[in-house]
């Protein structure tokens, strides 16, 4: 059974950096696309950022191009979004979702054509 674990969230400063990991048992990463999305506090679910399954390919929405990055490692069966610059807008519940082609990743989007996701990891940017 595929499972996704999200990790590495908490509490930063604005201006400060985070880096989450989506972690994935009962599949191997590289045979699926992987996607990062945020639900603020009474916002609907949007995309930040998709990963091809072999990780050549990768997009972003538009707000956050310049400062998050997604990255895998399928050795570790791990992928990454690093973020950086971080602002309070940025807050909220960050879930990695997963999805057998990289075209079901819609930004922007809200996540809906991608079929598994994890139980997400909270991201709150505030002084």
């Amino acid at each position: 059974q595929l499972q996704l674990v999200e990790s590495g969230g908490g509490l930063v400063q604005p201006g400060g950096s985070l880096s989450l990991s989506c972690a994935a048992s009962g599949i191997t990463l590289d045979d699926v696309a992987i996607g990062w999305f945020r639900q603020a506090p009474g916002k609907e679910r949007e995309g930040v950022a998709c990963i091809g399954k072999s990780g050549g390919a990768t997009k972003y929405a538009d707000s956050m191009q310049d400062r998050f990055t997604i990255s895998r490692d399928n050795a570790k069966n791990v992928v990454y979004l690093q973020m950086n610059s971080l602002k309070p807008a940025d807050t909220g519940v960050y879930y990695c979702a997963a999805g057998e082609l990289f075209r079901l990743c819609i930004l922007p989007g809200n996540g809906n054509a991608m079929p598994y996701w994890g139980k997400g990891t909270l991201v709150t940017v505030s002084s």
